[in-house]
C-alpha cells in the first residue's frame, strides 16, 4: 500500500508519518519509508542522529543507476538518457517490490532499526547551495516518482512517503501514485487552506484524501475542523509527551506512546488497508501515461531530443499479476 503524508509547513506531517512508520514496524509489517520533502527531517524523526541522517544516500544523486535498473530490456526506451521522471514501465522493464533486494535499494536505502522492527529508509537528498539558480527541487523528487511508477506492492506491504509541503506536491503527477493521502491540518484557516487546494486539484483523479487534525486542543478546534473539511476528517491528534521527548532526541520505547495516539495510528492503518479493495491498476497506469505525455509535450521531448510518447507501451498495465510474471 502506498501512502502519502502532505500538509502545510509546520503542520506536523513528518511527525505523523514517522509515528505511522513506527506503528507499522512494531506490527511487523514490511515498510519502505521515503523522505521526499524539501526539508529532510524524516530520518531524524525516526531516531537518526545528525551525522547518520546526513550520511543517507540521496536518490537524486543515484538517478542514472535507478534508470539503468528500471529500464531493463524495454525496447521502447532507447537509452537511460531519454528516461524522465514520468517514464512508464512496459514489457521488459524491471519492477520494484517492497520485499526484495535489488540494486536500487542497495544504492539508495538504508535500514533503520525501530522498536519491534526495522524499515528501509530512502531520501531524495536536501536542496543544497549548489542547486541554487540551476535546479528545481522537483527534479530531485523525480527519482521517487520514477520508482513509484515501477513499484508493485501488495496488501500488508507499505510505502510511506513524506511529501513536500503545501501545494508543491502538484508540480508533477506524483500525487496520483498513492492508495491514500493523509493531509495533516491544524485547526486554523491556513491549515485548512491547503486541504481546499488539494481537494480541488485532486478531484478529477480519484485520489483518496483523508484529513488528520493535528494540534487539536479542545472541542472548539474539533468543531472547526469538522465544519471546514466535513466527512474527510478521519481523526485528530492532540498533545503528546512522547512526541515532545522524541523531538528532544530522547524518545521512550514506542510501546509507551499514549493510548489515544496509538488508537489514532490504528485508525490510519485501517483506513489504508481498506483502500486495497478500491485499487484500479488500469486507471493507475492510464494516469501514469497521461502525465508522461503531458511532460513529454511541454518539456521532455525538447530536453531529451526524443519522442517520449513512443515510450508508452499501449498493451501494458501495471499490476500484481505483471509483477509475478516479470
Amino acid at each position: 500500500m502506498k501512502i502519502a503524508f502532505v500538509g502545510k509547513g509546520g503542520s506536523g506531517k513528518t511527525t505523523l508519518s514517522s509515528l505511522f512508520i513506527r506503528h507499522l514496524a512494531a506490527a511487523g509489517a514490511p515498510v519502505v519509508a521515503v523522505d521526499a520533502d524539501i526539508n529532510q527531517h524524516l530520518g531524524a524523526a525516526l531516531g537518526l542522529d545528525e551525522a547518520e541522517a546526513a550520511a543517507l544516500p540521496a536518490m537524486g544523486d543515484r538517478l542514472p543507476l535507478i534508470k539503468d535498473h528500471l529500464r531493463g530490456s524495454n525496447p521502447r526506451i532507447t537509452s537511460t538518457e531519454t528516461m524522465i521522471k514520468t517514464t512508464p514501465p512496459g514489457e521488459g522493464s524491471r519492477l520494484l517490490r517492497v520485499c526484495e533486494d535489488n540494486p536500487v535499494y542497495e544504492a539508495c536505502a538504508r535500514p533503520v532499526e525501530l522498536d519491534g522492527g526495522a524499515v528501509r529508509l530512502m531520501v531524495t537528498g536536501p536542496f543544497t547551495d549548489a542547486d541554487l539558480g540551476v535546479a528545481c527541487y522537483h527534479s530531485k523528487t523525480g527519482a521517487v516518482e520514477l520508482c513509484l511508477n515501477h513499484l508493485v506492492d501488495g496488501p500488508g506491504e507499505y510505502v510511506v512517503v513524506d511529501m513536500t509541503a503545501g501545494s508543491d506536491s502538484f508540480a508533477s503527477g506524483m500525487f496520483t501514485r498513492f492508495d491514500i493521502t493523509f493531509l495533516v491540518a491544524e485547526p486554523t484557516r491556513k491549515g485548512v487552506s491547503v486541504y481546499r487546494q488539494y481537494k480541488e486539484y485532486a478531484r478529477d483523479y480519484g485520489v483518496v484524501l483523508k484529513v488528520v487534525g493535528n494540534k487539536v486542543q479542545g472541542q472548539d478546534d474539533l468543531d472547526f475542523l469538522r465544519a471546514e473539511v466535513g466527512d474527510d476528517l478521519l481523526m485528530t491528534v492532540g498533545h503528546s509527551d512522547w512526541v515532545r521527548a522524541m523531538e528532544k532526541g530522547r524518545p521512550p520505547r514506542f510501546e509507551l506512546l499514549e493510548d489515544a495516539n496509538r488508537r489514532a495510528l490504528r485508525v490510519l492503518q485501517v483506513a489504508t488497508d481498506a483502500t486495497y479493495e478500491l485499487r484500479d491498476w488500469e486507471r493507475y497506469t492510464r494516469q501514469m501515461v497521461h502525465f508522461h505525455l503531458k511532460n513529454a509535450a511541454t518539456w521532455g521531448d525538447a530536453r531529451t531530443g526524443a519522442d517520449l510518447a513512443a515510450q508508452v507501451d499501449p498493451g501494458f498495465v501495471l499490476g500484481e499479476g505483471v509483477a509475478a510474471s516479470a
